[in-house]
């Protein structure tokens, strides 16, 4: 810490931190996301292959970026991941149609590279933030950062949500257009690809963020080389911090709690527009919600903060866990327009997981090898994410296989319908039992080390 502590939304980095969190994470397409694969003429099949690709790339990547970014600079991957983002849209946005082959396998190449840009980013941004803050400020101030970073990007998660949803509808911005004077009519050929403009632009301006930042000078073990021998370093740095993960049962314990929650919440959060409709939420509406959903950045942050201030570890990890119980348990009623309650109490763990995962693993972590422990939270939520994916994959077609053995006639909406809303209760069991478990090993690992 400097001798005289400044505020730390003073220290550039904060500041350029906060902004690259927000435009690397406010995307347009996301309300209309796996609709707006569809209209491009992809199959439902072709969307989950390319979500794998997507989820495959990033455990791949996830650690070795962290390694690379602690011997090379963190502001160098950065820059890596904010110049992917912009290749990644850039494909997207000005893909030829009507040849589905040919927009099949640029998708994949999209998808590839958003997930190294994922990985890049993921844990260098941090690392670089916490160090800046524990060069030119007060460490004790990262909660601070935190509450304000996930504010900021809420703020800009609704902007995305509300403004992709509106720019994808034709219906909508043709009364805008006339309402104005402007007697145009919209079609969905030119809405069709509005929320990858958009999108398009905030990855320039991240990317032009990411050149503005500076690189923090680490200790000889992490400054940056040429050549062959920082590569072996960095391979070295991924051992080392696995090592260290594997020998500190409260690390260990803190990914694998953040591997289950945020899988189970994650995989939730891909289904909501089916789980809107079936309980009686107008199509219109979906975008509103993901913005509601996104004023709780504004709130749970503090909440989180002055929970890490006030109480342990172990109490605040068993109510994100209770929280997220109550809201799986809540869901399995599909309540028409009341099941709002327990989804937003579901998904708002969101904030929580994220904040507490940060707060403890920045704390716990020495500053030569944060950015591969950050990285390492990356591969364990994706490897999460991508585990229940298998699973529920799975389950969903042993579901739908038992329905229409005992519904021959039902119809093809009817069928999905029937199939999710049974699939509802499974997550209740697998939270549970996984749950019960890590508990249990955590346990275990703690009375060991004491």
């Amino acid at each position: 810490m400097s001798d005289t502590a400044i505020s730390p939304f003073q220290i550039p980095n904060i500041r350029l931190f906060i902004i690259f969190r927000v435009l690397f994470n406010a995307r347009f397409y996301y309300p209309v996301f796996s609709i707006l694969f569809l209209d491009f003429g992809l199959t439902l099949s072709q969307f989950a292959l390319l979500n794998a690709v997507w989820a495959a790339t990033i455990v791949l990547c996830e650690v070795p970026s962290g390694a690379l970014a602690d011997s090379f600079g963190r502001r160098n991957l950065l820059v890596f991941a904010g110049s992917l983002m912009v290749i990644e849209i850039a494909l997207w946005a000005f893909v030829p149609l009507g040849n589905l082959k040919l927009l099949f396998w640029v998708m994949v190449l999209n998808r590839i590279l958003s997930g190294m840009a994922e990985a890049a980013a993921s844990g260098a941004d941090e690392a670089l933030a916490y160090d800046s803050l524990q060069r030119e400020g007060d460490i004790d101030d990262w909660g601070r950062v935190l509450e304000r970073q996930m504010q900021f990007q809420s703020a800009g998660f609704v902007v995305a949500m509300t403004l992709g949803g509106l720019l994808y509808d034709p219906g909508i911005l043709t009364r805008v257009f006339s309402f104005i004077g402007q007697p145009w009519v919209i079609t969905r050929e030119i809405t069709l690809r509005l929320p990858i403009y958009f999108t398009l632009a905030t990855a320039l301006l991240a990317l032009l963020t990411c050149l503005r930042m500076r690189e923090v000078e680490q200790t000889p073990n992490t400054t940056k080389h040429s050549g062959g021998q920082p590569l072996a370093a960095a391979f070295r740095l991924v051992w080392q911090a696995a090592r260290w993960i594997c020998n500190s049962p409260f690390v260990l314990s803190l990914l694998l709690f953040g591997l289950l929650g945020d899988s189970v919440v994650r995989m939730l959060l891909t289904m909501t527009s089916q789980y809107y409709r079936l309980i009686e939420i107008p199509e219109a509406l979906f975008g509103v919600f993901g913005s509601l959903l996104a004023l709780f950045g504004f709130v749970i942050p503090g909440l989180a903060r002055r929970l890490c201030e006030s109480r342990s570890a172990v109490f605040n990890l068993l109510l994100s866990a209770s929280m997220i119980l109550l809201g799986l348990i809540g869901i399995c009623f599909v309540w028409p327009w009341l099941g709002l309650l327990p989804a937003l109490l579901l998904f708002s763990n969101m904030f929580l997981i994220g904040f507490f995962l940060s707060h403890y693993l920045n704390q716990a972590t020495s500053s030569e090898q944060r950015a591969t422990v950050l990285s390492f939270k990356g591969l364990f939520l994706n490897l999460g994410y991508g585990g229940i994916g298998i699973f529920y994959a799975l389950l969903l077609a042993f579901l739908r296989r038992q329905t229409i053995a005992a519904q021959p006639d039902i119809r093809e909406t009817a069928l999905k319908n029937q199939v999710f809303i049974d699939s509802l209760p499974w997550f209740v069991g697998y939270f549970c039992i996984l749950l019960s478990l890590l508990i249990l090993i955590a346990s275990q690992l703690l009375r060991k080390r004491s």
